[in-house]
């Protein structure tokens, strides 16, 4: 599609805020997190009203029977829409005080007539809080999205205002928003160093789906197929599990998405799955996980996690849903790194020896909505020497600190810039001896590639700071702001720490009998 800069047809980069700016301002007094459903919910009905229009068209034309006919539309991967749940009519009546009843019926028919719709669509407009004028003009403004364009010109518009407006809910919502957004740089690091072009991937705490949507945007735009990948996860919160399915439909992606209210520790929904490809942000340090009712389980190849903190836990889960030649990429805490309580240094010593440990990569601060605690990224190879043209890593580790990159957006949260994640990413694929990199070089300060006699000699500690050394610095090259965001990081993650430890001891005096 041809960039210009007209607001119409989404073709500029500016297109996605000004439309959320104007959203927002409908917003009044309401809450985020209700409105984030309100209006998510109508861009998910616009764009399968925009999919079926279009189907329908070309229908008429080749056969007029068979635009009626709703297996036509299922077969090419498109919603069937019924009559008075199609966005021109909603969009006739947007005026009307029954706008909202309207639309929950509209809501109600889609999922009646989709099997794998079902109980994903919000159904509460006709709510008496919900302002039925402010609904009327949120129909107004999201007509205008696509209005120029049709077929996958128009998913794809509308599937980049869904992902922006995602993003923007969860900057707003702030804690509570990182529980089902990761923000767009990390999952581009994650996706880009993986590289999943084609087998299985499988997120086992999906949140709203951003993994995946930039796993097929990769595969994309480096030419390949997307039939060519399968989609799999599992998520536990009700309403995220929702955002997951309308943002993949969205984009027309197809996938197996489960939902339980237990989890992927305790219910796991694909537990014979071998993946290629494992992307995951897990919640950080969860001390009610439930891993006393855990103790032995197949999964802990390297030993039973801490019953307060399920960072290994989740490792050890994704390392057990890794194919022989799987890869994977998890964010966690940095505490994950060095930690020592309740056998977790026993652990990441197993998994260091066993050589499943493939790069660190210490993250800088500032990047989530959820915390302010500093986080890292652990890359996992169940086959350090699988082919491909790439060299045998066997015995060796990448370790990069990448905290100094990345750029404010604004006062309070940092982005990865496109260079900062080139920088990440073609570190590591020359590392791996992909042909195409040239040959890899340590960067003292940046990134070093690390034997497993020397992380022994290191008590298995995996911080990237330890090992990269230190690159000539100017007596500004850390400037305040910088510092106290990553001190105040490491503060919250000792006062987090406190709390648990404060908890066992409770525990413990509880356990005395006098």
């Amino acid at each position: 599609m041809a960039q210009n800069d007209t607001n119409k047809n989404g073709g500029n980069l500016g297109f996605e805020a000004e439309m959320f700016k104007a959203a927002d301002k409908l917003r009044g007094n309401m809450e985020p997190s209700d409105y984030k459903h309100v209006a998510l919910g109508l861009i998910f009905l616009k764009y399968i009203s925009d999919a079926f229009e279009a189907r329908h068209k070309s229908l008429l034309a080749e056969d007029p029977q068979a635009a009626e006919d709703k297996d036509e539309y299922l077969a090419d991967n498109v919603f069937w829409v019924p009559k008075d749940a199609r966005w021109s009519y909603l969009q006739a009546n947007a005026k009307l005080p029954t706008i909202g009843t309207l639309i929950d019926d509209a809501m109600r028919a889609i999922e009646k007539d989709n099997e794998s719709l079902k109980g994903v669509l919000p159904k509460d407009y006709a709510r008496p809080a919900l302002n039925k004028v402010m609904l009327g003009e949120l129909i107004d403004l999201i007509s205008g999205i696509a209005l120029n364009e049709e077929g996958h010109a128009s998913r794809d518009i509308l599937g980049r205002v869904y992902e922006y407006f995602l993003g923007q809910f969860a900057g707003a919502e702030g804690k509570r928003g990182g529980e089902f957004y990761t923000p767009r740089s990390v999952v581009r690091v994650l996706v880009e160093m993986l590289e999943p072009y084609q087998g299985r991937i499988y997120d086992p705490c999906c949140g709203s789906g951003g993994m995946f949507v930039q796993s097929e945007k990769f595969v994309q735009e480096h030419g390949g197929r997307i039939g060519d990948i399968a989609i799999y996860g599992q998520e536990s919160n009700y309403v995220t599990w929702r955002l997951a399915k309308m943002n993949l439909a969205v984009r027309g992606i197809d996938s197996d998405i489960r939902w339980n209210n237990e989890g992927s520790f305790h219910k796991d929904e694909l537990r014979d799955l071998k993946a290629d490809y494992i992307l995951a942000n897990p919640p950080f340090n969860i001390s009610d996980w439930g891993g006393d009712r855990l103790r032995e389980d197949v999964r802990w190849k390297f030993g039973a996690p801490p019953v307060g903190n399920a960072n290994y836990a989740w490792l050890q889960h994704i390392v057990h849903h890794l194919a022989p030649n799987g890869t994977a990429g998890v964010v966690l805490a940095n505490g994950s790194m060095s930690s020592t309580q309740s056998g977790e240094g026993d652990i990441r010593r197993k998994m260091v020896e066993k050589d499943v440990v493939d790069c660190m990569v210490a993250l800088p601060g500032q990047l989530f909505y959820s915390t302010q605690i500093p986080a890292c990224l652990w890359f996992l190879a169940r086959n350090k020497n699988p082919g491909n043209g790439w060299r045998d890593r066997n015995g060796e580790v990448l370790f990069i600190d990448a905290r100094k990159l990345g750029v404010l957006v604004d006062r309070t949260r940092r982005e990865l810039s496109d260079a900062d994640v080139k920088r990440i990413t073609d570190t590591y694929h020359a590392w791996r001896g992909e042909p195409i990199l040239g040959a890899y070089t340590d960067a003292p300060g940046f990134c070093r590639s690390v034997t497993l006699d020397e992380i022994r000699s290191n008590g298995h500690l995996l911080s990237p700071g330890r090992y990269v050394g230190s690159e000539e610095a100017e007596a500004d090259e850390f400037p305040f702001e910088v510092r106290f965001t990553e001190l105040s990081g490491q503060l919250e993650e000792h006062f987090v720490e406190s709390a648990r430890l404060a908890e066992v001891v409770r525990q413990a005096l509880a356990g005395v009998k006098l």
